[in-house]
């Protein structure tokens, strides 16, 4: 159940950083008292001035509040931090929006549990920091259930309309982060890769933007079928198959070694290609390459 004296639920912030920073001003902006730690207190200074309070120690920090929000460099930053006060973590929900992976976050989720914290709930930041407190802000969390129940409402504060709750496995937010950002990457290459190749004609990137705009919305379409398609585990090819693909990524390959650009980024779309057609998938949807990638690399 949520808390129904959320809009003034007091809120603790430890790190200071840009994102850190952002994450402390929405909490203020949506009428959180909110208390914040940094080990260079300087940093604190605007927040300060906006209404925040500036802990004197991290304990001091942590025990300011019943929320408390960790967002520093690494996780052996948040044990750093957190170990020497763990004591004052007991009652207390502890949200770590700190970058890791899946295996840090479960075992964190151990380590609260080893040192009686009163929930730990792990977080994934979609956004950067200007984008904190608007509707592109999307923030990922995993964990018990209840307690983000009791905390949605003050959460919300960072991300308005993308407040997301994927599950009690604390490693579902870190996962879903890696996961996208392969995408947002695979995506940004494919398009700088464009733009080097259309360079060598005398194409602005500004002038390539809107083809590659148009593209990326077919592309969407694609995958929304693809999704399907690999969760039932049939691979219909209904637009084209992986051998036709792989034709069309041999003349990429050609082309950018014809025009002198980087071959890396083909040559390794076209090598997951042909081991998808080695192993029997050069009939299928393209959907079927979910089937290389699901295999450790050689």
């Amino acid at each position: 159940m949520s808390n129904p004296n959320a809009a003034q639920a007091p809120v603790t912030v430890v790190g200071l950083g840009l994102m850190g920073q952002a994450l402390a001003a929405a909490f203020l902006g949506n009428g959180h008292p909110t208390t914040v730690w940094n080990r260079s207190a300087a940093k604190a200074d605007e927040l300060v001035a906006k209404g925040a309070v500036l802990a004197p120690s991290v304990k001091d920090a942590v025990e300011a509040s019943p929320l408390v929000v960790i967002c520093v460099s690494d996780y052996d930053a948040v044990h750093e931090l957190l170990d020497p006060v763990v004591g004052s973590l007991q009652g207390r929900t502890l949200v770590n929006m700190t970058s890791a992976s899946s295996s840090q976050a479960r075992g964190t989720s151990k380590w609260a549990v080893e040192n009686k914290v009163g929930a730990y709930i792990d977080s994934a930041i979609m956004a950067i920091p200007p984008d904190v407190a608007t509707d592109a802000a999307i923030l990922l969390y995993s964990g018990p259930k209840s307690a983000f129940d009791e905390h949605e409402q003050t959460l919300k504060a960072v991300a308005p309309a993308g407040t997301k709750y994927l599950g009690e496995d604390h490693g579902l937010a870190a996962l879903h982060d890696v996961a996208l950002l392969t995408m947002m990457w695979g995506i940004e290459n494919s398009f700088l890769h464009g733009v080097a190749l259309l360079g060598t004609a005398g194409v602005k990137a500004t002038e390539y933007l809107p083809l590659a705009k148009a593209l990326g919305e077919m592309s969407l379409g694609f995958i929304e079928a693809y999704a399907a398609q690999i969760d039932s585990g049939d691979w219909p090819a209904e637009d084209s198959t992986i051998d036709t693909h792989v034709d069309a990524m041999d003349h990429l390959l050609d082309e950018s070694k014809e025009l002198g650009v980087n071959t890396e980024w083909p040559a390794l779309i076209t090598a997951l290609g042909k081991r998808a057609i080695a192993e029997g998938h050069g009939p299928a949807s393209y959907a079927a390459m979910v089937e290389v990638f699901r295999k450790p690399s050689a």
